[in-house]
């Protein structure tokens, strides 16, 4: 009988930031523990900032050019100097099923770096996440509520959570 491991419960890391300039110096202190690759999901409603959050994780990693949602194009690939992203927009994905004939599995492996918006569109193709990211308003800014969902994300939520005491 095999045995199924879950992360150790992990408090969510909360951040608030007032404003895009505050979202982008944090995306940068993300981009930091994600340089060795992970798959994280970014929850939120439309405008909640989750393209601003991306593309300030994939400048912080390198990438010099502009940073668009990928919404037609479902991924947008970035080869960094440290690890190979790719940046999924799946809002206006029709079938969870539409991933498998776009080669999905190819896009996610141990050294990739995956940020996908709108995950709950692939349910049931996409892999599990190491991260989650739930973008919320708050006053005039956002707020960033961070949960590790596997061991690897445990360990970058608790490298993340000692930049916030």
């Amino acid at each position: 009988m095999s045995s199924v491991s879950f992360p150790p419960q992990v408090q969510p890391l909360i951040v608030r930031v007032a404003d895009e300039a505050a979202m982008l110096m944090w995306a940068a202190q993300l981009a930091a523990v994600l340089k060795q690759g992970a798959v994280v999901y970014l929850h939120g409603n439309l405008g909640m900032g989750k393209t601003t959050l991306s593309r300030g994780v994939l400048h912080a990693l390198g990438h010099q050019g502009a940073v668009k949602s990928p919404t037609y194009t479902l991924v947008e690939p970035y080869e960094l100097a440290e690890v190979q992203a790719y940046h999924f927009d799946l809002y206006r994905l029709a079938d969870p099923e539409e991933l498998e004939f776009m080669g999905i599995r190819d896009y996610f492996d141990a050294q990739s770096l995956c940020l996908v918006e709108w995950p709950e569109k692939g349910a049931g193709i996409l892999p599990r996440p190491d991260l989650e990211i739930c973008l919320s308003r708050w006053q005039d800014g956002r707020e960033l509520e961070v949960s590790a969902t596997s061991e690897r994300g445990v360990q970058m939520l608790n490298a993340l959570s000692a930049l916030h005491p």
